[in-house]
């Protein structure tokens, strides 16, 4: 699956697995997490800014033996950044964190600041945006996008940009409906990638995915990915142990419509943020 690719409206592919960076802390642990995704096959790293380790997911993946060219790197703009100016700066920084000279996809983390969440920042957004289309426009970025864009906050990119994002990075796991959202996406052609596969790993021990899972002599995770997976979308899993990231990428199988009718019914949030 790690060798299998969607493509962007602009034909840009992108590995359908990513590698998700987030809590990974920076130093030998996110430097050893990235490199030992790719020697198992992950094409596709996902970090942020926010993270504060693109200096070790860089140094990872300029270490690794795989081309540069075959490795999607994604990053995204801090949330609190709402300035053309300081977006254009960010930007920069991130090639020079990630010792790169492009990124495969960046992207507006949220459309307003963590500590401020509702907050309308449409025309900071919009000037942000101009940033990103400036990077694309130059070469330094083969894809542009936003996370976390409800319709309401993509449809001001759309008419007060000239780029439509080419992605949106949202929360995305069984039991948490974003259709309105991916119906948005879909019609106007922004590919969906889907953090917290695992709904932080509380998903795990939900007792309908754990049946689902026997089914198949899989392991509730693999379920919680392959889900996404037939949905059309990208899963972005995280872990810091060689085994699950193994087990994480072992796709080969599918599951059957009615179960997936059946985790189609699972309704809620399990995440806990407190």
């Amino acid at each position: 699956m790690t060798n299998e690719f969607y493509t962007l409206r602009n034909d840009v592919k992108i590995p359908k697995i990513g590698f998700g960076t987030w809590q990974i802390e920076a130093g030998k642990k996110a430097y050893n997490a990235v490199k030992t995704a790719i020697k198992n096959g992950y094409r596709h790293i996902d970090t942020a800014q926010g993270y504060q380790n693109e200096a070790s997911v860089g140094k990872a993946i300029r270490d690794s033996d795989v081309k540069r060219e075959d490795i999607f790197v994604t990053s995204k703009l801090e949330s609190h950044i709402k300035t053309y100016d300081e977006a254009k700066e960010a930007f920069n920084k991130t090639l020079e964190e990630l010792g790169l000279d492009y990124i495969d996809l960046f992207i507006i983390h949220a459309p307003w600041p963590w500590n401020e969440m509702g907050k309308d920042c449409s025309e900071g957004n919009v000037q942000v945006y101009k940033a990103l289309e400036e990077a694309y426009e130059a070469g330094k970025a083969r894809a542009i996008g936003v996370s976390n864009f409800e319709p309401k906050h993509l449809q001001n990119i759309i008419d007060n940009n000239d780029i439509v994002p080419h992605v949106n990075q949202i929360g995305y796991f069984i039991g948490l409906d974003q259709s309105e959202t991916i119906e948005f996406c879909d019609k106007n052609e922004i590919f969906i990638e889907a953090y917290s596969p695992l709904g932080i790993g509380y998903l795990l021990d939900n007792e309908v995915i754990q049946n689902v899972a026997k089914n198949y002599d899989k392991s509730a995770a693999q379920i919680c990915i392959k889900y996404l997976l037939q949905k059309g979308v990208t899963p972005l899993p995280k872990s810091v142990h060689e085994h699950r990231m193994i087990e994480n990428a072992q796709m080969d199988f599918d599951i059957s419509e009615t179960d997936m009718k059946l985790l189609d019914k699972i309704e809620g949030d399990p995440r806990r943020w407190d």
